[in-house]
């Protein structure tokens, strides 16, 4: 199952924070969907001037379950883990990882 990264992660403003809520069913793996997903809802909140910070839930009680095994023998596809990492890691505004 394919999902579009534009729905595996979630983007809603709450006063001045981003609230990006992974939403990668059945168990918010790090799929290539998501992690698309998580790059883009970043540049998203990087990018909107009325964001001063950003938080990252998981949808479905879960936080991220960890690789996706849908994609295990298959060509990497998508950013990286490092490339999402960074982009939590190294953001102009506070990210917390609420899990």
């Amino acid at each position: 199952m394919s999902q579009d990264p534009d729905t595996a992660v979630r983007y809603d403003v709450n006063g001045d924070v981003a609230v990006l809520t992974i939403d990668f069913p059945p168990v918010n793996a790090l799929g290539a969907a998501m992690k698309e997903g998580m790059v883009r809802r970043m540049q998203q909140a990087s990018d909107d001037p009325a964001v001063k910070a950003i938080v990252v839930i998981g949808d479905n009680d879960r936080f991220v379950a960890g690789a996706d095994i849908r994609e295990f023998g298959k060509p990497p596809r998508g950013p990286t883990l490092l490339e999402v990492q960074d982009r939590l890691e190294f953001s102009d505004k506070p990210v917390v990882c609420a899990i």
